[in-house]
């Protein structure tokens, strides 16, 4: 059977997520992943599911390197990784700077080498269960873990997009998670991770190569695709990195007049601007049995791992995602 993720945004709540990732363990999927965002703390939410799971792998995608300490992620990453006896991925990303500064309050610069610095330290840190830091970013005197960890690695997969930050994974990490990526997006993507890996005399194939993959099932075709416009507009509009990368994919002119509208708080316009051509090339849209396919046809492009991810939210969406995890469940 091969292997398929699901990943919770928000939206239902945590009790709720707990429950969807148990079900997601009975019906097969090989790991849930959880956000933060505004959804609530991605580490007790885990933390909760590994209680009460045995099988299914759990990640976080992503943690951001910004709005956690390093000695704070290192430390949730050994307790989720106690809890759920060695099953946990630790997913990290740099953000975005239009959330980093005015949502917490934290300066943003040099996110790759902040990302860099606190993958090292985190290593240091569970590996020795005490570690020191100086760096460009981070700047540590002394950390030390007050338990005894097993002796296990844990699994560190990066958040990348563009060359820069991709190559730096395939050097350092040990998974990469994508997003809004297209059927062309994984063979280009395996170029800059070989890239880094080589620097690090590393064998590119060691790198789990990973894709958030936005998702809207239902029976009606045209209303999983209105679905997915509002996200896809949000995306384009409020973030300068996802707007660069939808147009990189050959959507420049709608892009722009996405970026347009919602620049003057035209929702309504932004929305309606989204075409179903966009929506296809960086997601899965459509009825069950054409989610399940193009769900195949992004393995076949060589995604190791297809994350899906439902957007839902307000009162019915743990009905939502439910719904999803049952339609695409693995076969």
């Amino acid at each position: 059977m091969a292997p398929l993720a699901i990943a919770v945004s928000g939206g239902p709540r945590p009790s709720e997520i707990v429950e969807l990732i148990r079900l997601a363990e009975d019906l097969g999927y090989e790991s849930a992943w959880v956000a933060e965002g505004h959804g609530g703390d991605q580490f007790a939410v885990l933390s909760a599911a590994a209680v009460q799971t045995s099988t299914i792998k759990l990640g976080t995608a992503i943690s951001s390197v910004f709005v956690r300490t390093a000695p704070t992620i290192a430390m949730a990453a050994a307790t989720l990784d106690d809890l759920s006896g060695g099953r946990f991925i630790l997913g990290l990303g740099s953000s975005h700077k239009v959330q980093v500064e005015p949502e917490h309050g934290v300066v943003y610069a040099k996110p790759i080498t902040r990302t860099r610095e606190t993958v090292a330290f985190i290593r240091a840190l569970l590996a020795e269960g005490v570690a020191s830091f100086d760096g460009e970013t981070i700047r540590i005197e002394n950390f030390d873990l007050w338990f005894e960890r097993a002796d296990r690695a844990i699994p560190i997969y990066l958040a990348g997009l563009f060359p820069k930050m991709l190559q730096a994974t395939g050097e350092i990490a040990d998974g990469v998670i994508l997003t809004r990526s297209t059927l062309a997006t994984a063979a280009a993507t395996r170029k800059d991770l070989a890239v880094g890996a080589a620097l690090a005399g590393r064998d590119v194939n060691q790198v789990a190569l990973t894709s958030l993959l936005p998702l809207a099932i239902s029976e009606d075709r045209a209303d999983a695709f209105d679905r997915m416009r509002p996200g896809l507009a949000f995306y384009v509009g409020f973030f300068p990195r996802y707007r660069r990368l939808i147009a990189e994919h050959g959507f420049q002119d709608e892009v722009a007049r996405i970026a347009e509208a919602w620049a003057r708080d035209d929702r309504k316009t932004a929305i309606g601007r989204v075409s179903d051509a966009m929506i296809d090339a960086t997601g899965i849209a459509g009825t069950p049995a054409e989610c399940r396919d193009k769900i195949d046809a992004y393995r076949a492009s060589g995604i190791d791992l297809p994350i899906l991810s439902p957007f839902a939210r307000g009162p019915g969406a743990k009905a939502t995602f439910d719904f999803a995890i049952r339609a695409c469940a693995p076969r």
